[in-house]
Parts: structure tokens; C-alpha cells; sequence
């Protein structure tokens, strides 16, 4: 007899406690289904089932082979599915989740290539700057950065690295003096993003080792564009991802600080809640955005930065001290003056 089928009875029989209802369940006859198990038992040299005229009851050996059974027909279901499914074609409603400003930078470019290649999906993109939980939220995939997602069956994968940079506008730096040590950065106005995403400390690493700073807020907010544009207006020092302010710095408006500092960096996943059989549409949209992302020139945005110094170079700010400059009338001036030296060619990387 079929090898599989008298598992498949086996199993069946020990769910339903009755080789009648298993029968039943299954479309074949009693007769047929108590001589699959009995043909079971005698290819194994053992009793699975204790049999009297009122009740079945697996043995010690039932028990073992039914946990094994269990787990070779559903990896048997499973590669089946997975087949059928590649060959089928990607539709519906794909419910997307994503911080706002990664968003706007990032992915209209990636849906416009994904639609054109499944016209039949229909993304439906939500940007939010809070932590989600896709599988409460109903979302089929969500970007996530470091900690924004909080659920337990879900399962990532690493999209890039960015990194996070300290600027400031040339306006407010010729005010208030330029930072050179991170210590520096709690005695100027610090533009945050709120303690839950990133703590209330800055742990920055360079020549002398790990820095850890506690900046000292007057404005948080949990959106980084609006820290961009606090921070344009020259109110004060923010910590922003590379992607937000590439072109600022190229273009004079942002002062990259501390350049031989380094943060932590933040990784960036696509989630998806944890499923034995993926949608075709949720299946092809994370192997697209990881395809996308694995060959666009940003991918290690992150190592680039390190290793090229951030934007290409960075500006050389020089601060004169008291000692450096005074005025001939009025003695030693009482703010550091910002020079700049000429401007560099400037790359600027491609949003994350």
C-alpha cells in the first residue's frame, strides 16, 4: 500500500480517535483504513494503536511516530504550496508600513518597479513615525528601523545600513562656536528624536574610544524632517540619517560635525509576519525590495560613509580660539569665528 497514504490514515486516526471517523474524514472505507494502519504496523515491527471495542489509544511507539508523521506531512504540504504558489500570479491589496521620511526618499521608486513588473498588486503604503505591530495592524510587510516594530511573530530581513550624522547650519555654528568633541554637544541646543527610539544618550566612537553624551534637548520630535528643518533655521545641533541631509551639506546649507566621531549605525529590515506560506504578493514584494536595495550603489551607504569620510570630504571647519583672534580695538572676540576652506567636488549618496 502507498506509504504516505497509511501515514496520512495513521495520523488522521490518532486526531480523531476512530478509525470510523477517520474513514469518514477521508473519503474511504473502514475496512480500507484500518488495513493502511495495520500494514503500517507490520512494515515497523510494532503496535502503534491499542484497539478494544470501546476505545483507541496510541502506544509508546504511536506516540513517537505521530510526532514524526505530523512533522513529515506538513514539510511534505509545505513544498507542495510553495511550488503551486510560485506559479501563480501575484494580486490584491499589499498593505505596506513604513517611518514617514524613509518613505518619502525611498520608495516611491521601488513601488513604481514593482507595479510595473505585478500590475495586478495594489500597494497601499501607510508612513507612520511610531512603533507598529504588523500582525494587530493587519500590514502584510512593514521597513522597519532598528526597534519601530514591536511583535514577536515576525520575521526580518536587512535591507541596508545608514548612518546618523551631527550638523549644524554655518549661521549657527559663526554664533555659538563649533563643537570638536562630543562632550561639546551638551552645552548646545540639541534638536532629538524622542528617547524610546534611540535612548537618552549619544554613544559615539572615535580616536579616544567610546563617548557616551546626553545632549541637552529643547526640541523633540519624533519625525526627522521636522528636525531638518529646526535645525536649517539655526536652532541648534541634530543628529539626522545621512539620506535626509546629503544634499544640504552638498550644497553649504548643513555643516557635518565631528566627522572623526562615529554613531551607531541604523540598520534597516523589511518585516513580515511569520506564516507557513507566504502570499505571491507579500513573497515578491520583500524579494523586490531586496533586489533593489542589494543593487543600488547605497546598500553600504554606511561603509561608504566611513571609509570616504562622509560626503566626499567634508567641510574643513577651523575655529579661531580667544588666543588665535582679537580685534585691535575691542580684545579677544567673544564667540569662535567659522572658516570654511574652498568647497571640494561633493558626492552625494543616493536616499537609503
Amino acid at each position: 500500500m502507498d506509504h504516505l497514504q497509511s501515514m496520512r490514515v495513521f495520523v488522521k486516526v490518532a486526531d480523531l480517535g476512530s478509525f470510523a471517523r477517520a474513514a469518514s474524514a477521508m473519503d474511504i472505507s473502514n475496512a480500507v483504513a484500518t488495513r493502511h494502519v495495520a500494514d503500517l504496523e507490520s512494515r515497523l515491527g510494532t503496535r502503534l494503536l491499542n484497539r478494544t471495542t470501546r476505545s483507541l489509544s496510541l502506544t509508546e511507539s504511536g506516540q513517537v511516530y505521530l510526532e514524526r508523521a505530523r512533522q513529515i506531512l506538513d514539510e511534505l504540504e509545505d513544498v507542495e504550496q510553495m511550488v503551486v504558489a510560485r506559479n501563480h500570479e501575484p494580486v490584491g491589496t499589499l498593505r505596506i508600513v513604513a517611518p514617514v521620511v524613509f518613505g518619502l526618499h525611498n520608495l516611491a521608486p521601488v513601488l513604481q518597479s514593482y507595479t510595473q513588473r505585478y500590475p495586478k498588486v495594489v500597494p497601499d503604503l501607510t508612513l507612520v513615525d511610531r512603533q507598529v505591530d504588523l500582525v494587530e495592524e493587519g500590514f502584510d510587510v512593514g521597513v522597519v528601523i532598528t526597534r519601530q516594530m514591536r511583535s514577536a511573530s515576525i520575521v526580518t530581513r536587512r535591507l541596508t545600513t545608514g548612518c546618523m550624522v551631527v550638523c549644524a547650519t554655518p549661521s549657527y555654528l559663526e554664533k555659538h562656536g563649533v563643537p570638536t568633541h562630543p562632550d561639546h554637544l551638551s552645552e548646545h541646543p540639541s534638536l532629538s528624536l524622542p528617547a524610546e527610539y534611540w535612548g537618552d544618550e549619544r554613544v559615539f566612537t572615535g580616536p579616544d574610544g567610546e563617548v557616551r553624551v546626553r545632549p541637552a534637548n529643547i526640541i523633540v520630535a519624533n519625525n526627522t524632517e521636522m528636525l531638518r528643518q529646526f535645525a536649517m533655521l539655526g536652532m541648534g545641533i541634530a543628529i539626522l540619517p545621512s539620506y535626509l541631509i546629503g544634499s544640504d551639506i552638498a550644497r553649504g546649507k548643513l555643516v557635518r560635525l565631528l566627522s572623526d566621531y562615529r554613531l551607531p549605525q541604523v540598520e534597516i529590515n523589511i518585516a513580515y509576519p511569520s506564516r507557513r506560506h507566504l502570499p505571491a504578493k507579500v513573497r515578491t514584494f520583500i524579494d523586490h525590495l531586496v533586489e533593489y536595495f542589494s543593487q543600488s550603489p547605497d546598500t553600504t551607504l554606511g561603509e561608504q560613509w566611513a571609509s570616504q569620510g562622509g560626503l566626499g570630504q567634508p567641510v574643513d571647519v577651523h575655529v579661531e580660539t580667544h588666543a588665535e583672534h582679537s580685534d585691535a580695538n575691542n580684545g579677544p572676540t567673544l564667540a569662535p569665528r567659522l572658516q570654511r576652506s574652498p568647497r571640494p567636488r561633493v558626492v552625494v549618496p543616493s536616499p537609503l
